[in-house]
């Protein structure tokens, strides 16, 4: 039987019949290439959208969020790896159309759908399907992805993401091999692209002690957001719990995220956040020019809300985001 060249992501995987791509989603049945995982997600829940990390989309509201069994990546430090490292035959799964999604999505008065917990890319035909349906019907998509998909199958994301979380894991090929076993360019063209084409792009780097944790790491990472999609791309610095394959290191210490934030913000990015230490000062939006609070935030409650008409309410600065 002939071989099938999977097309959607960097690896290309070169399947023979009854053989499955590296993501474990996708396999080769007959000489045709099929997805194993459409329209049957194995998580399934609304969430907050400050848990996706957006803070500068549609805030305080909440997101119909799915996901499938499988992933691209193989991150050691996966804090979803119970389905983003398994088969979806090892999953407990739903059976959920899309309209199905959309239909639960409006009943909890949803606003958006996020596509999340493992990566929309390996379910691309049925998030695709669900994205253009949640359009029809007045709803926006949200992915939460590590961005790592080829040029051809991302144009088509283009045409139905409106908004993205980013994981920006590393600035070096190394990095990216070892940990996760993929390759860093095509995550910064995914961003590049995701930005040059009006999606609204936030993006978050998971600090992991001793491997992304060093000011040359920060600075790296945020002279690039600033030089290529710019200091009003929000950035998320995120706390590191011990999990899967490195429960042998240490949560991330809170002052190397607030060193982190400082380093960002000396590189003139303006809203940068740490994530996973509610209380943190950088749980806030502050406005850039009068540096008052916009937007305080505990974990993912809002408990103040200072922005009216997407500006500033104070010195009627425009903050960028999604507002209303």
């Amino acid at each position: 039987m002939s071989k099938v060249k999977c097309l959607l992501c960097p690896r290309e995987c070169e399947l023979r019949s009854g053989q499955r791509g590296n993501c474990r989603a996708r396999m080769n049945i007959e000489g045709r290439l099929k997805t194993l995982v459409y329209g049957k997600p194995c998580s399934v829940h609304v969430d907050p959208i400050e848990k996706k990390p957006l803070f500068h989309y549609l805030p305080g509201t909440g997101s119909f969020s799915i996901a499938t069994a499988g992933c691209n990546l193989h991150c050691k430090y996966c804090q979803n790896w119970e389905i983003s490292q398994r088969e979806p035959e090892n999953t407990r799964n739903i059976d959920l159309s899309p309209q199905e999604v959309i239909n639960k999505a409006i009943d909890a008065k949803c606003r958006t759908i996020a596509y999340t917990y493992s990566d929309p890319i390996i379910f691309f035909e049925y998030a695709a399907d669900t994205g253009r349906l949640a359009h029809k019907n007045g709803l926006l998509n949200v992915w939460v992805t590590a961005g790592y998909i080829n040029p051809e199958p991302l144009k088509e994301a283009l045409t139905f993401v409106d908004a993205a979380n980013i994981d920006l894991k590393g600035m070096t090929e190394d990095f990216y091999r070892t940990m996760s076993g993929g390759t860093l360019r095509p995550v910064l063209n995914t961003i590049k692209t995701m930005k040059d084409r009006g999606v609204w792009v936030e993006i978050t780097n998971l600090v992991v002690p001793t491997y992304n944790d060093t000011r040359e790491d920060f600075s790296k990472l945020s002279g690039w957001i600033a030089d290529n999609v710019g200091v009003e791309t929000p950035l998320h610095f995120s706390k590191f719990w011990p999990m899967y394959q490195l429960k042998n290191l240490p949560p991330t210490p809170e002052d190397v995220l607030t060193r982190a934030r400082e380093i960002a913000m000396s590189k003139g990015i303006q809203y940068v956040y740490v994530g996973n230490i509610p209380g943190h000062d950088g749980n806030n939006t502050y406005c850039p020019v009068c540096k008052k609070i916009v937007i305080a935030r505990r974990g993912y409650m809002i408990l103040e809300y200072n922005i009216v008409n997407g500006k500033c309410r104070f010195c009627n600065h425009r903050i960028p985001g999604k507002w209303e």
